[in-house]
């Protein structure tokens, strides 16, 4: 492998650790707030995005230099460190299959990195841009039409992996002018209609892998996802978009892009996943759980750690009658209800008033 692959390489590897901080972050934002607004409001969740996209680009970066199924693979990889980031930080549990699957998917991604072969730049002729603009149009008209339809989530899913597959076909065709200022450069770029596709492809693929949590479970559906976003666009740049296996390494590559998308598969059925999914409860919980908000209007920001551990009742009821909480959030305390020492004279004066005020013929 060149400098420049071994540069590209470190690079997309960045990107993995920055997809699977963004998980962890994402998730403990949604811990510390309430509702999708006030979620996706949260300086957490918004360093979530920023590292989503940090990783996106650097993926796109990496293209240039790598193949296609190098960088899906090791973005698929950043599974196993989102696992282990939730295990950390988030204290889910951890089962004997996904510490076997995290250190399948490092020696395969390792056989992955020594099997790259050399890549030479695209030729973005007329007929590629047109065949990967239709392709963008095709699947993306295909993808929303079964979102509107009601579609089984593990359809939607798989379209999203396409969706985001292509952007990363589209970000290995793109052109990058080699001459001329930045400003020109620039320009090429944007006037470029491969960028135009990119985009479409990303949001879309995006929008669709949003909608297939939102209706189907996170385990199988990000299975689906990585499985359509790293096999089928890594057949299709190695049939024609020129890349390469190292002579002898086609079967090892090949085996190790296949282990890691079954790696990706089992490590989303682990618990840390549905801990990093924003709209599940916490490990332990019950499905009747009240989730108790930890960041509401005027009030400070919580950015890490276990959220407050108590808050004085509202003003307009008397702490004596303040119902006890039945479900408990998790990673919070309550403390026993203190009674005041003049609510026990409160009660005794009560009970002689009504003592007096019984009917004579009632004593």
């Amino acid at each position: 492998m060149t400098t420049a692959g071994l540069v590209a390489l470190a690079v997309v590897i960045c990107g993995a650790v920055s997809y699977a901080a963004a998980s962890i972050l994402q998730a403990v934002a949604a811990r510390r707030s309430s509702g999708t607004v006030r979620t996706m409001g949260h300086p957490l969740y918004l360093a979530g995005i920023a590292c989503d996209l940090l990783a996106w680009v650097g993926a796109m970066v990496a293209l240039q230099s790598l193949a296609v199924y190098v960088v899906e693979s090791v973005l698929a990889g950043s599974l196993a460190l989102t696992v282990i980031g939730a295990r950390i930080f988030l204290r889910s549990r951890l089962r004997g299959r996904d510490v076997a699957a995290i250190v399948v998917t490092l020696a395969a991604l390792a056989v992955l990195a020594l099997s790259a072969g050399p890549q030479e730049d695209v030729p973005t002729s007329d007929r590629l841009r047109l065949w990967l603009c239709l392709a963008a149009v095709a699947v993306v008209a295909t993808g929303w039409g079964a979102a509107r339809a009601g579609a089984p989530s593990g359809v939607v899913a798989a379209l999203a992996g396409l969706c985001l597959g292509g952007a990363a076909l589209v970000g290995r065709a793109l052109p990058v002018p080699s001459e001329g200022t930045g400003l020109d450069k620039a320009l090429a770029i944007v006037t470029e209609p491969l960028t135009a596709a990119l985009l479409i492809f990303a949001a879309t693929g995006m929008m669709l892998y949003a909608h297939a949590l939102q209706h189907g479970e996170v385990g199988p559906v990000t299975a689906v996802h990585w499985t359509f976003e790293v096999l089928t666009p890594s057949a299709v740049a190695v049939a024609f978009l020129g890349d390469t296996v190292r002579a002898g390494w086609e079967i090892p590559a090949t085996a190790a892009a296949l282990t890691t998308v079954a790696a990706a598969a089992l490590l989303a059925t682990a618990p840390a996943t549905g801990v990093t999914h924003a709209g599940e409860l916490p490990a332990g919980s019950s499905p009747g759980t009240t989730l108790v908000p930890a960041v509401r209007p005027r009030e400070r920001i919580i950015w890490w750690g276990p959220p407050p551990i108590w808050r004085p009742p509202s003003r307009a009821q008397s702490a004596i009658f303040t119902p006890r909480l039945v479900h408990k959030p998790q990673l919070t305390w309550e403390p026993a209800l203190a009674e005041p020492s003049w609510a026990a004279e409160l009660r005794r004066a009560v009970a002689e008033e009504r003592e007096k005020a019984r009917p004579w013929h009632d004593l």
